[in-house]
């Protein structure tokens, strides 16, 4: 009886395993609107589990698509950020500031060095309501250069669109790694991830 239940137990485990039939794509993945845009890659493809844009409205998933891009290069302006403090490097008086949440108690701090924290708030500002399309010459959503061209206008269309990719992805990951750590951190197991603890 029990070398049976194992028996039965070992075939329903390796099931699991089996091969499933392949699948055509829905009509309804076929038929999304979204499904070839510059985002819409391995291994997921378009990804919108919430339904956010499944009515194809455009001027919507273009206001989506600028905010995924402005919270991509936030999140890997915070994570070279919290890499480099982590590594030990500090600005000249800010030796004894920590990393991590530990950079917000200044209570310690001298005044000068506590003036840190309007130019934190005006970076938070500028990066509000300054990065953005004020000529309205945008060429894509999250296209900030506002007339200035910085060699973006010389390459050829497939280039920018590997590059717009490469940035997409590299901001997923960077928005995925900050959270990661800020979790962590709090969780108070850094070191088991191998990262140095504040």
């Amino acid at each position: 009886m029990l070398k049976s239940s194992v028996f039965a137990a070992l075939l329903a485990s390796a099931a699991a395993f089996a091969p499933a039939a392949q699948q055509g794509a829905s009509s309804a993945l076929a038929a999304d609107p979204f499904s070839n845009e510059i985002g819409a890659q391995a291994p997921l493809g378009y990804f919108d589990p919430m339904g956010l844009c499944k009515d194809g409205n455009k001027e919507y998933f273009d206001r989506l698509r600028e905010v995924e891009t402005r919270h991509g290069r936030c999140a890997m302006l915070a994570i070279t950020g919290w890499l480099t403090t982590a590594a030990g490097v500090r600005l000249p008086g800010m030796e004894d500031v920590g990393f991590g949440f530990k950079a917000l108690d200044m209570s310690a701090l001298p005044m000068e060095v506590r003036g840190t924290i309007p130019l934190t708030l005006a970076t938070a500002f500028f990066l509000s309501f300054v990065m953005r399309d004020a000529t309205g010459e945008a060429e894509f959503p999250g296209d900030y250069r506002n007339g200035f061209d910085f060699g973006w206008d010389k390459q050829s269309a497939e280039w920018k669109e590997k590059k717009r990719a490469i940035e997409l992805n590299n901001g997923r990951a960077a928005q995925m790694g900050i959270l990661g750590i800020m979790v962590h951190e709090q969780l108070g197991n850094l070191d088991q991830l191998g990262l140095p603890t504040p």
